[in-house]
C-alpha cells in the first residue's frame, strides 16, 4: 500500500531525465528533507535530522520538473511514498522514494514565475492553411 506524503526539502542532485524506449519520460532526483527546532536554552535555531528520498516523476510533470528545477533549489513534493529494500551483492539498504503527483518550488523562500506549458499529447496545427484533410 502506497501512502500519500508531502516534503519541504532542497533538490540535493541535478535532476535526471530519461524517456523510455516506449516514450515515457522520468525524471528523478534526491531531496534533502531537514528540520529545525527552537532551542529555548540556548535562544537559537537547531537543526534536526535530514531525511533522503528519491523523487521520481512521469509523464507531463517529469517534462516540467526537468525543465524547472535546479539542483540548490527548495520545493514541495506530493505524492505516493514507497520504501524498497535492496540488495547489489556487495551491500543492502532501503531506498525511500516519492512517486510525485505535484512539485514546485517553495515560495517562502524566493519568488516564481509561472508558465503554462504546451502539453505533449497536443497535436500541432498544421503551418500550411492550404492543405486541406482527404
Amino acid at each position: 500500500m502506497a501512502e500519500t506524503y508531502t516534503a519541504v526539502g532542497l533538490v540535493a542532485t541535478t535532476p535526471r531525465n530519461i524517456v523510455t524506449s516506449e516514450g515515457l519520460s522520468v525524471t528523478s532526483f534526491r531531496l534533502a528533507s531537514g528540520s529545525r527546532r527552537f532551542d529555548k536554552d540556548s535562544g537559537a535555531w537547531a537543526d534536526g535530522d535530514t531525511n533522503w528520498f528519491t523523487v521520481v516523476a512521469f509523464r507531463q510533470l517529469a517534462v516540467n520538473a526537468n525543465e524547472s528545477i535546479s539542483k540548490g533549489d527548495r520545493i514541495l513534493v506530493s505524492g505516493r511514498i514507497k520504501v524498497r529494500d535492496w540488495d547489489n551483492g556487495e551491500r543492502t539498504g532501503t531506498t525511500v522514494e516519492i512517486e510525485a503527483d505535484c512539485l514546485g518550488h517553495d515560495l517562502l523562500f524566493g519568488t516564481s514565475t509561472f508558465e503554462r506549458a504546451a502539453r505533449q499529447d497536443q497535436q500541432t496545427e498544421d503551418s500550411d492553411s492550404t492543405l486541406q484533410p482527404a
